[in-house]
């Protein structure tokens, strides 16, 4: 879907993401979700009951606060009916949605609430648009400054446990966060090599030529490993779903990991396909400069990359049982690749370390831990050169940037396996 349009992709996400939270409260659960599940798209600005579709947006982020939500200042007050809300938000994604989950103050804490685009008697809630962002890519996305005045809302989840609830709807979104550069590094390579094999220059054809091919075929080794892991992933909250205990670990780590690694190669990568094109891939004419621009916002979005990697550290201290399963996925892959062998014992050491330690490594300990499960899963179901040549390029051979490839690298059968 990314790779129709990433704009639209964000209040899909939001959408669907917005069914775990919901699920801390039955009869909210009860109402909202066959609207939330409906196929269709309504975009009538109408009272949630007279729609046949529905979706949902997102107002955590304040200004004085970012990551911290804690830090958060809007008050929520009850009131005979429900709750009324008053504060700022700095930054609502689809402010057209026809719900928004939000975070508030209340006496017992932090609290998340509903906050529905018309309340029960029918009236426009008190959401007021301040502005919409001027972003530097993920123009088809609508996102806004709002203000809260007096706003109606219903509470979501216990009292004072805001954070936990919402952070039901914040682990999806990061699936999908983690899945979008990979899809956006998919479409570049396809744009990339659709160029290169129709462009002439120096009297052959890109495609045949020595450093172009070098190039692609590493690119094509990143897309790859980032398919892998999105779908483990995927599959982990999928197996996670049905109650599966190693799928249920996996499934609090790995979007973490693979939100991190593949958002942190999308713009080089997206910049390297841009060159493949010359000229025409910096114009707009091209969906290269499009992509270019889009390519930070789901690092950011749902947690920077400090935010993550400080993530990935506390599921190692509340559940241990997160490292147990993936080490038993990296253990799966052992002896296939030498490599591989070498990058896991130093990933065994360096675990190992004091907290502090620990804290100053954590960007290098969720790279590491992304590459050397990319580069399991690669040896386990591709091709045994793919998994081989990915470990080795990763691992011994590493160079930041692409088109570095060891000298016998099997290029032929990696470009043989890009796809249209």
């Amino acid at each position: 879907l990314t790779q129709a349009e990433p704009g639209f992709c964000c209040p899909v996400t939001m959408t669907h993401a917005a069914m775990p939270a919901l699920r801390h409260s039955p009869s909210l659960h009860e109402r909202w979700s066959p609207g939330l599940l409906h196929w269709d798209y309504d975009p009538r600005a109408l009272p949630a009951e007279r729609k046949t579709a529905l979706t949902f947006g997102m107002a955590m982020t304040e200004k004085q606060g970012g990551s911290d939500v804690r830090a958060n200042t809007t008050q929520a007050t009850p009131v005979a009916d429900g709750w009324r809300l008053n504060g700022h938000k700095w930054f609502c994604s689809a402010p057209m949605s026809d719900a928004f989950l939000t975070l508030a103050q209340t006496d017992d804490g932090l609290g998340c609430f509903l906050v529905p685009r018309f309340t029960p008697d029918g009236e426009r809630n008190a959401i007021e648009l301040q502005r919409l962002k001027d972003k530097c890519g993920n123009r088809a996305n609508a996102s806004a400054e709002i203000e809260y005045r007096d706003a109606w809302a219903e509470p979501l989840g216990e009292p004072g446990r805001g954070v936990a609830t919402i952070l039901s709807m914040v682990q999806q979104t990061r699936l999908d966060a983690a899945t979008a550069p990979v899809a956006m590094m998919r479409q570049a390579l396809s744009e990339a090599w659709r160029h290169v094999r129709a462009r002439h220059a120096f009297g052959r054809c890109l495609a045949e030529q020595p450093l172009m091919r070098t190039l692609l075929a590493d690119m094509a080794l990143e897309v790859e490993a980032g398919v892998a892991l999105t779908l483990r992933t995927a599959r982990a909250f999928d197996g996670a779903a049905r109650g599966d205990a190693h799928e249920t670990a996996l499934a609090r780590l790995l979007p973490a990991l693979a939100k991190y690694w593949h958002n942190k190669r999308a713009p080089g990568f997206l910049a390297e396909a841009m060159e493949c094109l010359g000229g025409i891939g910096y114009v707009e004419e091209s969906p290269l400069a499009r992509l270019y621009r889009e390519a930070p916002v789901n690092s950011i979005w749902e947690g920077s990359g400090n935010v993550i990697c400080l993530d990935v550290l506390r599921v190692f201290g509340r559940h241990p049982e997160a490292l147990t399963a993936l080490r038993q996925e990296l253990d799966a892959a052992r002896g296939a690749s030498s490599a591989l062998d070498t990058a896991m014992q130093e990933l065994v050491t360096r675990l190992e370390a004091p907290p502090d330690t620990l804290e100053r490594q954590a960007r290098w300990l969720t790279q590491r831990l992304a590459q050397c499960l990319q580069g399991a899963l690669l040896l386990r179901h591709a091709p045994a050169e793919i998994g081989e040549t990915f470990c080795r390029s990763r691992f011994i051979d590493v160079s930041p940037v692409f088109g570095t490839l060891p000298a016998d690298a099997p290029e032929a059968a990696i470009l043989n396996r890009i796809q249209p």
